[in-house]
């Protein structure tokens, strides 16, 4: 079949079994795997290449590991290092540890081939459980926040797992780089990535289109994993250590974005490729030894994530739920496994029962998830916790960081209240940035840099951009996708007031009004009047403007109607300034 023909063939898959999978909250890997495994040469056969299919799907697993890298920031890393370090390092420890002894012991695999099966099996799918803790409203709670310490934990070790399933390789290495070039690799991508990644990017910002940010974005991850890769290293490692470089970078946001499509694709693609390899006669063959050990290793990882998050001092129904929406196996397994068969550390078919078994725990955390809730409600058991707000999330995101946005910025700053900016002119955030300011590079006029940057947890957005039509864009955006966000806007003059109006848009602040008014209050002093006449009239002034413009608003009038009303208007504050004056 032609290349052509066979991304047709994957596309109807992708698009037939996810939302059917999703539909019964089973999660879109295990669709992924049962549409590899439908149209793979075990069933169908409609591809028949799965292998190299598998090698090209890898890079989804190389943006996976770039994404993982660019969220973990340093500061977010050390508030959480006790859970990370405990409650993750613990449940790695004790699960991998107790899996290597039951496969050693009872298989009598060799001691490196049960390690290895051990660590892979003690990682859970980040992916999987998330989207479960999450849908059941716990993920933002005191018992998520430590699941997902595990999951983070699982995600720094992935990196160490596979170098060292290298190192336990026992193929021939002859032609394997010295260990200085690995070393002077790794020194060579913290150097660029500290020093010349940001100034890179911004050029490309300044002189670039969207689509060149794109590429830049896959060159960046692309060439730190193959040179990782002509290093001897793991090209996962590469395309990490680059995120974690990049997390504090004015640009996280706009990568993360521009990298989510190709990531979602390509691992849409690994995730199916892996379903085309699994073997469906070992299940066949051996579908009780299959099905039990996916059900042992659910058991065993719920129990020990049970005990370690007991022992955090949560109650027992908190730690369960979350041990069980844990307990799979997870996508990093997959990754394991085909290196070390490569590299000849235990047979194919090894390989081959361990991600059967990681594809069926995939399939069995779901519906007990599912058992176990229903269970509950039908003891009338209340939810475990409601969607609580994270109060690290910020709640205000101003979109264009320029003189506007600084002074509301300022403000909020000082009374200690988180808020994120977006705006797209790369030099300009490198300078307020000297000011301690957190502001990212972003268009934030796209939706998706915008759910990127975290609108979905903002209750307020400013909008101070310079451009009028990006104003009114942006506005009816979030407007239209998130109604609940009160939006305020910086209006250029009154008639960019009416439209803001028409969108929706409750609050407008022109730009040059308060200003103005501040300077005639001052001329009115210079001029002779006291203090308390010139703010009653330049309050009596503000006050008739704002009516007039709520009438024209209110009577949608033309441009035409909108003079004369103006005149009209005059001509009334006239006769207002001339009463009081006489009442003086």
């Amino acid at each position: 079949m032609s290349g052509l023909g066979t991304a047709l063939i994957f596309l109807i898959a992708t698009v037939v079994a996810v939302p059917i999978f999703k539909k019964f909250k089973l999660g879109a890997i295990l669709g992924y795997l049962i549409a590899g495994l439908i149209i793979g040469p075990q069933i169908m056969d409609w591809v028949n290449d799965p292998q190299t299919i598998l090698h090209i799907a890898e890079l989804g697993v190389v943006l996976l590991l770039f994404i993982i890298g660019l969220e973990l920031e340093p500061q977010k890393l050390w508030r959480m290092r006790s859970h990370i370090m405990l409650t993750g390092g613990g449940q790695l420890i004790i699960s991998a540890a107790a899996i290597t002894g039951l496969v050693h012991y009872s298989f009598e695999l060799s001691v490196i081939s049960s390690i290895i099966i051990g660590l892979s099996l003690s990682l859970s799918s980040t992916a999987f459980a998330v989207q479960l803790l999450n849908e059941h409203k716990i993920l933002k709670s005191p018992p998520g926040q430590q699941g997902f310490s595990i999951l983070l934990m699982q995600d720094l070790a992935v990196i160490p797992i596979l170098l060292l399933v290298e190192s336990f390789s026992v193929l021939e290495k002859s032609q394997s780089p010295q260990w200085w070039i690995s070393v002077l690799a790794v020194v060579g991508v913290l150097v660029v990535g500290r020093y010349l990644t940001n100034p890179f990017l911004r050029l490309i910002s300044s002189y670039g289109s969207a689509e060149v940010m794109t590429a830049a974005a896959l060159l960046i991850v692309i060439a730190t994993a193959l040179g990782m890769q002509e290093a001897g290293l793991s090209m996962g490692m590469g395309a990490f250590i680059a995120g974690i470089l990049l997390a504090n970078s004015s640009f996280r946001h706009q990568l993360e974005t521009e990298i989510e499509p190709f990531k979602g694709l390509l691992l849409g693609l690994f995730f199916i490729a892996i379903g085309m390899n699994l073997d469906l006669g070992l299940l066949i063959a051996e579908p009780i030894f299959i099905i039990s050990a996916a059900l042992l290793l659910v058991v065993i990882k719920t129990v020990i994530i049970f005990l370690i998050l007991k022992l955090n001092k949560q109650t027992s129904t908190d730690s369960f739920r979350v041990a069980l929406m844990l307990s799979q196996g997870g996508e990093f397994a997959f990754v394991v496994m085909a290196q070390a068969a490569s590299n000849g550390i235990f047979a194919v078919t090894i390989a081959d029962q361990v991600t059967l078994v990681v594809g069926i725990s995939m399939a069995l955390t779901s519906p007990l998830v599912i058992l176990h809730s229903l269970w509950f409600t039908s003891k009338n058991c209340p939810a475990v916790y409601d969607n609580k707000k994270d109060i690290s999330e910020p709640e205000v995101l101003i979109a264009g960081f320029g003189r506007f946005g600084q002074v509301s910025a300022r403000i909020l700053a000082a009374n200690n209240i988180p808020f994120i900016a977006l705006d797209k002119d790369a030099k300009h955030i490198e300078f307020v940035k000297q000011f301690g300011n957190k502001v990212f590079y972003g268009d934030a006029c796209r939706l998706d840099l915008l759910i990127t940057a975290g609108i979905e947890h903002v209750r307020i957005l400013l909008i101070a951009v310079d451009s009028e039509e990006d104003a009114l864009k942006i506005a009816e955006l979030v407007h239209h996708q998130f109604p609940q966000i009160k939006i305020i806007a910086r209006a250029r003059n009154r008639m960019t007031v009416r439209r803001f109006a028409e969108i929706g848009v409750e609050h407008s602040v022109r730009e040059l009004f308060a200003g103005g008014l501040d300077a005639a209050n001052l001329m009115l002093r210079e001029y002779g009047y006291t203090e308390s006449e010139a703010n009653n009239l330049t309050t009596m002034f503000a006050q008739h403007d704002k009516d007039l413009l709520e009438k024209s608003i209110a009577q949608d009038v033309t441009m035409e109607q909108l003079i004369a009303t103006s005149k009209q208007g005059r001509e009334e504050l006239s006769t207002l300034f001339a009463k009081d004056k006489q009442s003086l």
